[in-house]
């Protein structure tokens, strides 16, 4: 399951750094698979579709910091628990009920971005 950040966001960016996977943005910032990734060029997502790593995506949300859940893994294969849940002053980091996935998906995930 990957992690949201909700509309309680103030906006601190505190968990921005946190992300290993730099799958967090700062609102209205657009967004590449190659951010922070080892991801180049052309290559598939374990859901199957291609997507070019340097494309520039929009932005998921111009009011607050957004999470982009082909990117997040919720720290899996770094650490025990979402950074970005554990440094959020607000706790507006959850769990995204319309990303689920197993450990077994976040950590396949987790080695596309990282080789």
């Amino acid at each position: 399951m990957a992690i949201i950040i909700t509309d309680e966001c103030i906006n601190c960016a505190a968990c921005e750094p946190e992300c290993p996977n730099g799958a967090i943005y700062k609102n209205g910032d657009e967004w590449r698979y190659s951010d922070k990734t080892n991801v180049s060029g052309d290559f598939t997502l374990p859901n199957g579709s291609s997507a070019d790593a340097y494309e520039a995506h929009p932005p998921i949300s111009e009011e607050f910091y957004f999470i982009v859940p082909d990117k997040c893994t919720e720290c899996t294969g770094f650490h025990d628990e979402p950074q970005c849940a554990s440094v959020c002053p607000v706790d507006c980091c959850v769990p995204d009920p319309d990303h689920v996935e197993s450990e077994e998906e976040l950590l396949e995930k987790r080695n596309m971005l990282h080789g």
